[in-house]
């Protein structure tokens, strides 16, 4: 039954803990292995009189399949192991209802970030007169009736009471695992927004329609983002960004690998382009490491894990505007380019706009933003065209008007600078431009990724 003794050592002290949980709480309590097997040591208690589900009992004598792999061959051992499976993929407390109206709750126990059992707890009913047998037979039988009225109900505050102590019980037993409930919860809602993003696209572009591409626009949101500080507006829009590479590129794992440390690439050179941001070498370092997360990733949600963090940290550590010399008046100015990049705008007015001189503006804008005015106005002219030539069919002559540019000829010098292509290339090649050189990457990853 066991993995070995230190498992079944720690499956034992799980009985023993559960014991006393029972008594001080009056809940029906049980251990399951990594089979999601009931631990022996409670079995009698878990199934006896004393226990509310008769439904069990029915089913009791059934295997329980292999660990998170299949359904099981019957609706009770189903019903938790569907629960257990849950709390393993989320890392955290899970409640339920049986069809007899009794709250479950459970909560994975991990070795060395290795799921390895999961604690089990009942013994309420939710009051509901909704009761029946897992098929959905109606409970009709007046013996079995009035046994089910035995048993209290609770209301849901304490049945989340009681799943949040199990849950604290599981985390004092499970070992080497400091951060890992708190990983695994991060990650699960991570992929759940990524995947409702990745839905609204399927809506938007249906199957044969023509995706726009890389929104290479996202990153400059990204980086404004992270200058306010606003960590959960850059993560929204990071999700945004890894969205649309998983849509456009199903199951080009490496191809997603490669874009993300291009991302971490960005924000690092952004990170360092300020003498404000102060970034020293424990951060530099840190960078360093977080392409190396990159590297070593085994799947989509590791990648994007690495990736929210580092936003996280960038926001708190290096983007920020708190204690910046004028940072409302920054704020006031990124706000007024984005919204009027697309006519001609002077250094003079926006620094009268913000409340600064011209000279002393300029040296506050390159100190605090990384680049300087022009560079930062063309940045933000580059991006919007780059969004019009993907998805419109507009010529280079209008969109060079609709985005701030004199003319044609200064509009394709300058996307070509940022770009490393002619406007009509970049289109030609449906928006698809690799950002920075290979020589960024070790020579390890530069022989796997597939371009």
């Amino acid at each position: 039954m066991f993995k070995n003794e230190g498992t079944e050592s720690l499956l034992i002290k799980a009985c023993s803990m559960l014991d006393n949980y029972a008594k001080a709480t009056g809940a029906m309590v049980c251990v399951h292995d990594h089979n999601c097997k009931v631990v022996p040591e409670i079995f009698e208690e878990a199934f006896s009189e004393r226990n509310m589900c008769l439904h069990c009992i029915r089913h009791a004598g059934n295997p329980a399949p292999e660990p998170l792999t299949e359904a099981p061959p019957n609706p009770c051992n189903g019903l938790h192991f569907t629960a257990i499976r849950e709390s393993y993929r989320y890392g955290g407390s899970y409640t339920y209802r049986c069809p007899l109206g009794f709250m479950f709750w459970t909560s994975p126990i991990y070795v060395q970030s290795r799921f390895v059992g999961a604690l089990l707890g009942s013994g309420f009913r939710d009051g509901s007169s909704r009761i029946s047998y897992a098929g959905g037979e109606p409970v009709t039988e007046p013996e079995f009736l009035e046994k089910l009225e035995k048993f209290p109900c609770a209301k849901p505050e304490k049945i989340r009471a009681l799943a949040e102590l199990m849950l604290i019980c599981a985390e004092s037993l499970s070992s080497g695992n400091e951060y890992y409930y708190e990983t695994i919860k991060r990650r699960a809602q991570q992929q759940s927004r990524l995947m409702a993003s990745i839905r609204e696209l399927e809506l938007k572009y249906p199957q044969g329609s023509d995706f726009p591409g890389y929104p290479m626009d996202k990153e400059r949101q990204l980086l404004t983002a992270l200058r306010r500080g606003d960590p959960e507006s850059g993560k929204a829009i990071l999700n945004d960004i890894l969205a649309a590479l998983l849509f456009s590129n199903p199951g080009e794992y490496k191809y997603i690998q490669f874009r993300a440390i291009e991302i971490v690439v960005l924000l690092s050179r952004a990170g360092t382009g300020g003498v404000a941001s102060g970034l020293d070498q424990d951060q530099l370092e840190a960078n360093n490491d977080n392409i190396k997360r990159i590297e070593d990733a085994k799947s989509i949600e590791e990648l994007t894990d690495v990736l929210n963090v580092m936003v996280e940290q960038m926001a708190e550590q290096i983007f920020s505007f708190q204690g910046v010399r004028h940072a409302a008046a920054l704020r006031k100015v990124e706000r007024y380019l984005q919204e009027n990049y697309h006519r001609k705008v002077s250094l003079k007015e926006v620094a009268d706009m913000s409340g600064l001189s011209a000279p002393y503006f300029s040296t506050i804008f390159k100190e605090e933003m990384g680049e300087n005015f022009s560079s930062y106005l063309n940045q933000l002219r580059v991006e919007a065209a780059s969004r019009l030539l993907r998805e419109t069919n507009q010529s280079l002559s209008e969109i060079a008007g609709a985005c701030g540019f004199e003319d044609q000829s200064w509009f394709s010098k300058i996307f070509k600078n940022y770009t490393g292509l002619s406007p009509g290339k970049y289109r030609g090649q449906n928006g698809s431009v690799k950002e920075i050189s290979d020589r960024n990457f070790s020579v390890n990853f530069r022989n796997n990724v597939k371009m």
